[in-house]
Formats: structure tokens, sequence, C-alpha cells
């Protein structure tokens, strides 16, 4: 058991990346929505729902082992990036703007998602990264209104 909570919460080994483990899967999540162009809508709020309600009680297991918020836990990215994405159809480009989008709000958090980090274990991990791909989504959305990608 301990095994797969691992490989969920890396991601299948991307929070294992010696640099940037978050960056490397939001990029693996990018690549693999791109290949699997269009996801159903219904499927894509599955995918979400599923992310998030074994990755908040994973995280939470996890970090007490690891310590806070733990780098190796990219679950979260993985919620976030499918927030980002959610309902979005469009090329590469636009695969590669909703990363670059997601990055720069999981990086900057800008209120209020910083707070959501106070959030306890596994539900601060995660609610942070949701947030960010909201600010995210809205920004992917923009960037494909004005440059029609």
């Amino acid at each position: 058991m301990r095994l797969l909570i691992y490989a969920f919460v890396t991601f299948l080994g991307c929070g294992y990346a010696p640099i940037a483990p978050a960056t490397v899967a939001s990029l693996a999540v990018a690549v693999i929505w791109g290949l699997l162009a269009p996801v159903p809508l219904l499927w894509q709020f599955v995918a979400l729902i599923v992310v998030v309600a074994l990755g908040v009680p994973a995280a939470t297991w996890v970090e007490r082992r690891e310590g806070k918020d733990p780098s190796l836990v990219v679950s979260d990215e993985v919620a976030g990036m499918i927030v980002t994405y959610l309902g979005i159809s469009t090329g590469w480009l636009g695969w590669l703007a909703g990363f670059f989008w997601f990055r720069i709000f999981d990086i900057l958090k800008p209120p209020p998602v910083r707070s959501f980090e106070k959030l306890p274990g596994g539900w601060g991990i995660t609610v942070d990264d949701l947030a960010a791909g909201v600010y995210a989504h809205i920004a992917l959305r923009l960037t494909l209104m004005v440059t029609g990608w």
C-alpha cells in the first residue's frame, strides 16, 4: 500500500526529479493532456475528483512521514493542472501556455492562494494548487481569446 501511495503522490515518480519536481509533474500533465485531447468534460471532472479525493489523504499520510509539504508530493500539481485545462480545447500552443500560466501562479501564489497553504495536512498541500489552477484557467482563457490559439 505504501508503494501505491508514493506512486500516486509523486505522479509515478515525477516528484523524485532532482530539480523542480513540481515543474516536471506539471509538464508531464500538460503533455499527457495534450496527447489525450480532446478529453470529454465529464472525464475531466472525474479525473479532478479522483485526484483530489485520493490526493488529499495520501498527501496527508506522506506529509506525516516526510515533513511539512514535501516536494516529492506533486499530486497537487496534477490537480491544479486539471483545473487549468478544465473544459478548454486547444492545440499545443494553448497547452504550453496553460503550463506556463499554472507554474507562474503556483510559484507567485497571489492572494488568496498562499493563505490556503495554512490548511491542515493534504488540504493545505492541495487547495493552494487548485486556487493557482483557477488563476491559470482564467489567464489561459484570456490568452486563447487574444491569440486565437
